[in-house]
């Protein structure tokens, strides 16, 4: 059984976000793995050291309190959308967010993370969020990042962007079985600049090794890469893009504030990021 680690502060990002990890669980025949990560208030070097138990133990209870509290509420939701039997397990752990998620990842091997991301600029708050992207560039594993304002709808069209290298093959296989899983189609998206021109017999042996599944493939030209991306998820009316790990600079222009206007009611969309 796959699994999903589903870290939450319980905010309105993450409590949007615990939608499609309830969702993806459910394609996948996943189980949910919640997470809660709390820090302990900075040291006075006098007085700290004496009361450091204390001050762990008083902490440790109310964020258990809290955690205690909110799990109710996300069970809800789980039976709201008729996914009660979703299984679900807890984790509560003292520490940074990076080096906890890192933990579970290897303990409890972790095959997605789903993470929300605040903020109401759209997919720019995804690659600027110091959490979320600190979070891609970690882990070795598929992250998908939920922007707060997303709405889930049935995944009918996944968008992936590739150079058309030899190992983009694994993560397009990734995203062919979770479209097969959901009936979507994949629309991949090669951005063709006059760098890049001559690749042809490149793209007729993709076409050829993937001519059964559920792909058509997009050959756009265009000097602008950035660009043509944003323009390309707003008129194939994608509802998940999936990217392939890129530099992290590469997100943040990707999603800067003038392009995003270009995006109108699919700015919103979640991103599936892979690792190959």
């Amino acid at each position: 059984m796959k699994k999903i680690l589903f870290p939450t502060d319980f905010s309105e990002a993450a409590t949007n976000a615990f939608i499609y990890a309830l969702e993806l669980a459910k394609i996948v025949k996943g189980e949910l793995i919640l997470l809660h990560t709390f820090e302990l208030p900075l040291a006075d070097n006098v007085f700290y050291p004496i009361n450091y138990k204390e001050t762990f133990d008083t902490v440790e209870l109310s964020k258990f309190e809290q955690f205690r509290e909110e799990l109710p509420k996300l069970r809800a939701i789980a039976e709201e959308r008729n996914l009660g039997h979703i299984s679900m397990s807890h984790r509560l752990m003292e520490g940074l967010l990076i080096p906890n998620i890192k933990e579970c990842i290897e303990n409890e091997k972790i095959n997605f993370v789903v993470m929300g991301t605040a903020g109401t600029k759209g997919c720019k708050e995804l690659f600027i969020s110091t959490n979320t992207g600190d979070v891609i560039s970690a882990v070795p594993i598929p992250v998908l990042s939920v922007p707060v304002k997303a709405k889930f709808e049935k995944i009918e069209t996944i968008g992936f962007t590739t150079r058309f290298r030899e190992k983009d093959k694994v993560a397009l296989e990734q995203a062919i079985d979770i479209a097969k899983k959901t009936n979507a189609k994949i629309k991949c998206l090669y951005v063709k600049t006059q760098e890049n021109d001559n690749i042809n017999v490149t793209i007729k042996d993709w076409k050829n090794q993937f001519k059964n599944d559920p792909v058509r493939f997009y050959i756009i030209p265009g000097d602008n890469v950035k660009e043509t991306i944003i323009d390309f998820i707003t008129s194939q009316e994608i509802d998940v893009l999936t990217m392939i790990t890129y530099k992290r600079n590469f997100f943040e222009s990707l999603f800067n504030s003038s392009l995003t206007k270009k995006m109108s009611y699919k700015s919103e969309i979640p991103i599936l990021v892979l690792h190959v």
